[in-house]
């Protein structure tokens, strides 16, 4: 369990650092917090976020930009009104990675 929540953190540590107006996928997230297989791991930790004010999860979206259906802080719907606040275009629940996503690589 104690590793359940120090991954999480670590997830937690890195959606902090998105900037408005950009979003990062799952698998970003996941390699950034040091294990590209927490992918999913990122998922349910976002789904449990503690601090939705201070851990932006809406910034997230899955490896072709789609929003989640699941979004755990007022549904698809939220999300995409979050995100077109912070000047992302979203079109039928997607967003164009290649102008939108977050250019912090792993490297």
């Amino acid at each position: 369990m104690a590793q359940e929540k120090n991954s999480y953190e670590k997830i937690y540590e890195v959606v902090r650092q998105i900037p408005k107006g950009c979003v990062a996928t799952y698998g970003q997230v996941a390699a950034l917090a040091g294990n590209c297989r927490w992918a999913r791991v990122v998922g349910y930790a976002l789904h449990v976020n503690p601090d939705p004010e201070g851990i932006p999860c809406y910034r997230v979206v899955n490896r072709e930009g789609r929003l989640s259906d699941a979004f755990a802080f007022g549904g698809v719907n939220r999300q995409k009104l979050l995100l077109e606040e912070e000047g992302v275009t979203v079109h039928e629940n997607h967003v164009d990675l290649s102008t939108f996503q977050w250019k912090k690589s792993v490297f």
